[in-house]
């Protein structure tokens, strides 16, 4: 099941997957059902192998906002966490930090501090990462992508180092913009995250 962070509840009967990130999680440009959250939900009411023998079901809770960065993240995950009270969060911010040259020690420590928040609700968490494009320079490009690692390091929590990695060399995976994955690779996404979300539904 999926359903949009302005659901007002979801099944009591559920354990709930937070997915927490941008537009890439969002569904920019392409409709809510066909983002990769949405599939999730779907996947996993087919995957016989998660919520067998009588366990509750997982609900899929996506609060992803456009534009967010991991600071405007910080700032609302308390009350995400309480009102959805997952069990695991899916934490993918720090692209738009990054395109906007934001300082990466401002992002890690915005990215320690939900992984912490998280962790203290009682969720388990997978930390998505993202790379930015060479013009940026090595300097920056490198201390940003070692943010990711350096946190799942620290806080010990599962990490998938490239949200887009099975798209990005290809640009018709994306929309007239450029970064914003179109419908069609969606799909693939998700099939690069699930592997690495799976052992936290056991």
């Amino acid at each position: 099941m999926f359903v949009s962070a302005t659901a007002g509840s979801v099944e009591a009967a559920s354990k709930v997957i937070l997915v927490y990130g941008d537009s890439l999680s969002a569904g920019y440009g392409i409709r809510v059902e066909q983002s990769w959250p949405s599939l999730l939900g779907d996947r996993l009411k087919e995957d016989t192998r998660v919520g067998a023998g009588g366990t509750p079901s997982w609900t899929v809770a996506n609060a992803s906002i456009s534009g967010e960065t991991t600071a405007g993240g910080r700032s609302r995950l308390e009350v995400a966490l309480r009102q959805f009270k997952p069990k695991v969060v899916v934490l993918a911010l720090g692209a738009n930090d990054g395109l906007r040259g934001l300082p990466v020690k401002q992002m890690q420590d915005n990215l320690i501090s939900m992984v912490k928040l998280a962790k203290a609700s009682g969720a388990r968490v997978l930390l998505i990462g993202m790379r930015l494009p060479p013009n940026y320079g090595p300097e920056y490009t490198n201390a940003f992508e070692a943010a990711f690692t350096t946190t799942a390091r620290l806080e010990k929590v599962a990490l998938l180092p490239f949200l887009l990695e099975p798209v990005a060399g290809q640009r018709s995976n994306f929309q007239a913009d450029g970064l914003h994955p179109i419908s069609a690779a969606q799909t693939k996404l998700l099939d690069h995250i699930y592997p690495a979300l799976q052992p936290l539904l056991k």
